[in-house]
C-alpha cells in the first residue's frame, strides 16, 4: 500500500534502484514488496516564463507506521537518490485514514 510518487528524476534512474530500495522499505514498514507501488511522473516546472528542470520531490502515500518508522523510510528513500548522484531531494508524507482509504468499495 505505501505508494512512492516521483517527479523530477527520470524513470530509468528509478528503475536501476527500485529492487533494492523496496527490499530495505519491506523490512522497516513490515509489509510484503507487492504492497509497494512506484509511479515516476514526467512534470514540466516553469519559473519566470521559462521551462526548468523540476526539483527532485518524492511523496510517500500510505497509513501511518509512526515517526520512528517515517524518519527511517525517509532515510531509506534519501540513500538510495544520493547514490544516483542527486544531492538534493524533498521527501513529503501523506497519511492515509483508514475509514477514508477504500478497495473494491470497502474501506480499512
Amino acid at each position: 500500500m505505501p505508494q512512492l510518487k516521483i517527479r523530477g528524476i527520470e524513470a530509468e534512474k528509478i528503475k536501476r534502484i527500485s529492487k533494492e530500495l523496496i527490499d530495505e522499505l519491506t523490512e522497516v514498514v513490515g509489509c510484503p514488496r507487492d504492497y509497494f507501488t512506484i509511479e515516476c511522473f514526467n512534470t514540466t516546472s516553469i519559473f519566470d516564463g521559462e521551462i526548468v528542470q523540476t526539483y527532485p520531490f518524492i511523496e510517500v502515500a500510505w497509513f501511518d507506521r509512526g515517526q520512528e518508522v517515517q524518519d527511517k523510510v525517509a532515510k531509506i528513500i534519501t540513500k538510495y537518490i544520493h547514490s544516483l548522484n542527486i544531492e538534493s531531494l524533498d521527501i513529503a508524507f501523506t497519511v492515509f485514514n483508514k475509514n477514508s482509504y477504500y478497495e473494491n468499495g470497502e474501506h480499512f
